[in-house]
């Protein structure tokens, strides 16, 4: 029996920012479904309430400093049990450990051979951690229970199908230059799901 459909938090750290699109290719091909993602530069406030697990430890002042002198990228990643999906593809902690043990894996490839810490990205370690770190990056995301099954299947027919056949019924009739941007927008005017602003 299939796992459960899971989401876990994904981070590529300053150290591995440049490599986004790689790491992200990395992703899709392990059939990792993206989200959601954000670019942003943490705040020292921000990366100290990130990582208060480690407020006691001698690393901690370096940590928050390196987490800080750069961007980072963060991502929603889904599919089944994908926290640890996450973390076998990310790799050992530790870059020579990495390079060692699993040297196809994230950290092995992108991670910085002379700073063993400099591992470019972060998972989360457990299902309780991932809904802490998703809610960290993204507060405003409202995320419903993933469907599998007859539960996907019976979605898919009464609320996804009927908008999808409406919208490339409009793309036939109309032949726009570019049918993906026409199809989108289309989509955001259409969406059945959209908060009707006014009509209280």
């Amino acid at each position: 029996m299939a796992d459960k459909i899971q989401r876990t938090l994904a981070m590529i750290k300053p150290d591995g920012i440049d490599k986004w699109p790689q790491i992200e290719k990395m992703i899709l091909d392990e059939g990792f479904t993206i989200v959601d993602r954000r670019r942003l530069r943490l705040t020292r406030q921000e990366a100290e309430e990130f990582y208060a697990e480690h407020q006691e430890k001698s690393f901690f002042p370096d940590l928050v400093t390196y987490m800080t002198s750069g961007e980072v990228m963060a991502f929603i990643l889904a599919r089944e049990d994908a926290v640890s999906q996450w973390r076998r593809l990310l790799g050992p902690t530790k870059v020579s450990t990495a390079r060692r043990q699993d040297p196809a894996s994230i950290r092995a490839v992108f991670g910085d051979p002379a700073f063993d810490t400099r591992n470019v990205a972060h998972g989360s370690d457990s299902l309780v951690s991932a809904a802490r770190e998703v809610k960290f990056f993204f507060p405003d995301l409202t995320l419903e229970p993933v469907l599998t099954g007859e539960g996907a299947k019976e979605y898919l027919s009464h609320a996804v199908s009927p908008t999808l056949v409406k919208a490339l019924t409009e793309l036939c009739k109309v032949r726009p230059d570019d049918p993906i941007v026409w199809l989108a927008d289309w989509l955001l005017v259409h969406n059945p799901n959209k908060p009707q602003v006014g009509d209280d």
